[in-house]
């Protein structure tokens, strides 16, 4: 193993140092961040790491490398003032410089290796008009102005732009990395190990489905004190049009945008980006069979799509679909079976939606109370208003829905008809978002390292904010390796119930 200090500029979370500990076997030597909250964290799972609550423009790192050698420096400035995701809204200067301290830490300590992550738009960071919006014809003219400082401190430099999911994680997210060297080494690149539908002979996307908790349906979308807003609705039926009434699995769609354009995608594919704003809903649809054939004491509604992880949801023979949306922006949601899309860094953006159907024959079987039937007319009325469907159309359609003359939703799926009663939607948890960034499962989100709860909303920001950890491991295994001093040893977290230390 070489020796050298280990430096993370922007520490955050955790996402970048836990990636260089998933590729190194070590902990980062010193992690700096001017949010005693971000810090709390960090320092829960990475407890032997010295931490510095300071401004990154004004703290003296030279004051505590004390002279020693730095190998590797990972900055990861602030994108907010850079994203698209700001649109036209002015952006601000101070956190546009940020990159310049980056500068500042090379020039002063002379890393080995400096690796940089941000959005791609950074590559456009120019000047500001008076209004704090970008001046059109100096796009870029920052950005070239900070490589050429950066090089002239000897340092070699390449960039790419990459996806997370290209290297075997649950999200899409997609950045700009730079690596900055100056020991005479090349410059190394990951190889992808995973495509979208597995193109090219490499494994597929990871699915998001693996990674959420389908048996907690969450609430109905009707009959709430506070209804859900028009847009929030229409996402939910286009979500329903696109992954129920075509293929009964779970789906994904974005909550919070301003639009009513269905946003989403399958659980079988990667999360989109995660924000600090989650914004994120599942999508579950039970359904039971309209008729089918079973024994005296079999169950008639048994799962349709069980190779997509279809779950049984209660003894009234249900099955689960669902997909997550968005609350926020235009789009659509996705699939279980994609990686989740990028999540931001405010709770309330990722959620899922259940829609629970019922045989008529099960009906008629188990009786219908008020509250039942009730249900059944909401969701009818529901699918009429939203996706426009009327009484008059075929039920040999089976991307189709009718409303049948018992006022059902009554859907065809894979050649079993099935009536809908009711419509759930949750969003996602902390956990379920932290595992879709990518985090390993033992990464402590919930409390702080003196046992401390950790608020909600404050584990989505972290999560949102932070590198996927398994870019950082890979782009410093490939050009860091000889710094590698073991494996990664998981959290452990004491288990009161029995005096025993358990696993996180």
């Amino acid at each position: 193993m070489k020796d050298g200090l280990i430096i993370d500029c922007f520490a955050g979370g955790g996402g970048a140092s836990v990636g260089i500990e998933m590729a190194l076997g070590r902990q980062v030597d010193i992690a700096v961040n001017h949010d005693p909250d971000a810090i709390r964290m960090h320092k829960t799972n990475h407890p032997d790491t010295l931490h510095l609550t300071e401004d990154i423009f004004k703290v003296d790192l030279q004051k505590y490398v004390k002279g020693r050698h730095v190998a590797l420096m990972w900055a990861s400035p602030d994108c907010t003032s850079h994203s698209k995701a700001k649109g036209g809204q002015p952006r601000k200067r101070g956190l546009r410089i940020l990159p310049w301290a980056v500068y500042k830490h090379a020039k002063t300590l002379l890393p080995d290796v400096v690796i940089m992550e941000n959005v791609e738009e950074i590559q456009q960071w120019g000047p500001l008009d008076r209004e704090g919006h970008p001046v059109p014809e100096r796009k870029g003219e920052d950005y070239k102005k900070f490589i050429a400082a950066m090089k002239s401190l000897g340092y070699a430099f390449d960039s790419r732009e990459l996806i997370a999911a290209d290297y075997g994680a649950p999200t899409t997210r997609k950045r700009w990395y730079a690596v900055f060297r100056r020991d005479g080494q090349e410059i190394a690149w990951p190889e992808p190990t995973h495509s979208k539908g597995g193109m090219g002979g490499l494994e597929p996307w990871e699915p998001i489905c693996s990674y959420l908790d389908l048996q907690d349906l969450g609430k109905s979308i009707f009959g709430r004190k506070r209804p859900l807003v028009e847009n929030t609705m229409r996402r939910i039926a286009r979500g329903l049009e696109k992954f129920v009434f075509n293929c009964p699995e779970p789906f994904i769609i974005k909550v919070t945008h301003g639009h009513d354009q269905f946003r989403g995608h399958s659980i079988h594919d990667p999360l989109q980006t995660i924000t600090s704003k989650n914004d994120v809903a599942l999508v579950t649809p039970l359904l039971i069979q309209y008729h089918s054939e079973t024994t005296k004491n079999g169950v008639r509604g048994q799962q349709a799509t069980e190779p997509l992880q279809t779950i049984d949801t209660s003894n009234r023979y249900g099955l689960v679909t669902s997909y997550v949306t968005k609350f926020y922006k235009s789009g659509t949601g996705q699939s279980l079976k994609e990686p989740i899309h990028t999540i931001t860094t405010s709770p309330g953006h990722f959620g899922t939606v259940s829609v629970l159907a019922v045989g008529c024959e099960e009906l008629k079987e188990s009786g219908i109370d008020a509250d039942m039937a009730q249900r059944c007319i909401w969701v009818s009325q529901f699918i009429m208003e939203y996706y426009g469907c009327g009484t008059g159309q075929s039920l040999k359609e089976p991307l189709h829905t009718v409303v049948t003359k018992d006022r059902f939703a009554l859907i065809t799926v894979l050649g079993n008809e099935y009536v809908i009663l009711d419509i759930f939607l949750r969003m996602l948890t902390p956990e379920e978002l932290k595992l879709g960034q990518g985090f390993p499962r033992d990464y402590i989100i919930d409390r702080d390292y003196k046992g401390n709860k950790y608020p909600v909303s404050k584990q989505v920001a972290r999560i949102g904010n932070s590198v996927v950890p398994v870019m950082a491991q890979k782009l410093v295994e490939c050009n860091c390796g000889y710094l590698k001093a073991g494996e990664r040893m998981p959290n452990m977290r004491i288990d009161y119930s029995g005096g025993q230390l358990r696993f996180a």
